[in-house]
């Protein structure tokens, strides 16, 4: 890694942010990069109701994975330790991530980057969402509000990638972008590389991992159409999306009794 660059672009008008130099900048992002444990991700993001639950959604265990999975597992180690550079995470507004990538990929070749910024990626994986009942399968980000970028390291690069528009910093320590170890980039890119791997070999939808996502909010009204207490209106408290239940208030002989429900049990009202 080089000495801490020197922000060549700090009076930009394209950015509504103070974009200071890599030594100096306060407003990097200093996270723990213990991706077993989640990111933390702005408050402001929508996709938040995704990792509700006591648990995080488990990745696949050793014993749910085929010899075809992991011969895809083992092309994408063997291909990760091939590649040159580093991977480091930037930090992006809500919901820009796909945007991010776009932008940042277009920098690359009008700046003529190419031999130092390699890709971007934008971690996904399938899921299956319950909406007023139905269920349909998903592609969702695994890291709301981050993007993966593989790269070396200099000055030019580090400006290139910072200045990004709707890039607000690296996931640094003490100000300084640290690059991921090879199995934490595994970790977060094997989802989507079994998903095409499995589209690719039945010509059909990929699999999807066994979470169901409502678009439920804590606070809205809701009917109960199966079970005990069909019929009954009720007022959402708690979402476990992890374990497909939630908690509501139902009123029981005049008074509000919590409930424990599954997604399917309710629909919007």
């Amino acid at each position: 890694m080089t000495d801490s660059p020197t922000d060549p672009f700090e009076a930009s008008d394209d950015f509504e942010i103070d974009l200071g130099s890599l030594e100096s900048s306060a407003d990097e992002v200093e996270l723990n990069l213990d991706f077993a444990e989640g990111l933390d991700t702005p408050a402001e993001s929508d996709d938040l109701l995704l990792n509700l639950g006591d648990e995080p959604a488990a990745e696949p265990e050793p014993d749910d994975l085929d010899a075809d999975d992991e011969a895809v597992l083992a092309e994408l180690r063997a291909t990760l330790r091939s590649q040159i550079g580093d991977w480091y995470v930037i930090h992006t507004y809500s919901g820009m991530e796909n945007r991010v990538k776009q932008n940042l990929d277009n920098r690359v070749k009008t700046l003529g980057m190419d031999d130092y910024i390699f890709e971007a990626v934008v971690p996904t994986e399938e899921v299956t969402e319950t909406r007023n009942g139905a269920k349909k399968s998903v592609t969702r980000t695994v890291l709301p509000g981050y993007v993966l970028v593989r790269m070396e390291l200099t000055d030019a690069s580090w400006a290139a990638v910072r200045h990004t528009p709707s890039v607000t910093g690296f996931v640094a320590h003490a100000n300084a972008p640290v690059p991921l170890s090879l199995d934490e980039v595994e970790k977060m890119l094997a989802p989507a590389a079994l998903a095409k791997a499995a589209a690719a070999a039945t010509g059909s939808r990929p699999r999807t991992k066994k979470i169901e996502v409502a678009d439920f909010t804590v606070g809205d009204s809701v009917m109960v159409v199966q079970g005990p207490f069909s019929g009954v209106h009720a007022t959402i408290t708690e979402i476990n999306a992890n374990s497909q239940r939630l908690k509501a208030l139902v009123e029981i002989l005049g008074r509000e009794t919590p409930v424990d429900l599954t997604f399917g049990q309710i629909q919007k009202v």
